[in-house]
């Protein structure tokens, strides 16, 4: 049995249209487009195992960002600062 998420997210009217955009956009980075798709999907109610399914990705990665979500709104969207040396080749 699926458990519910604690983290219920309520999307201003900016936060969705920002995220529509993002989840729309070919240059995106796929990870960018993923975590807007999880989060819009995520405040249309559906629960974490749905998102999963319908994104197949694992439902852990799914929870992870909405509970970024939920904590930092857009900013928890973005990577946060790695540790080690910094990479030598070019994104």
């Amino acid at each position: 049995m699926p458990r519910e998420s604690p983290y219920t997210i309520v999307l201003s009217v900016e936060e969705k249209t920002f995220l529509e955009k993002l989840s729309r956009r070919y240059t995106a980075p796929y990870n960018e487009v993923m975590r807007a798709k999880v989060v819009l999907l995520a405040g249309e109610g559906m629960d974490n195992e749905k998102i999963s399914e319908k994104l197949d990705i694992p439902r852990q990665i799914v929870s992870k960002w909405r509970k970024r979500f939920y904590e930092h709104r857009i900013e928890g969207l973005k990577d946060e600062k790695r540790t080690g040396r910094p990479s030598t080749f070019s994104p």
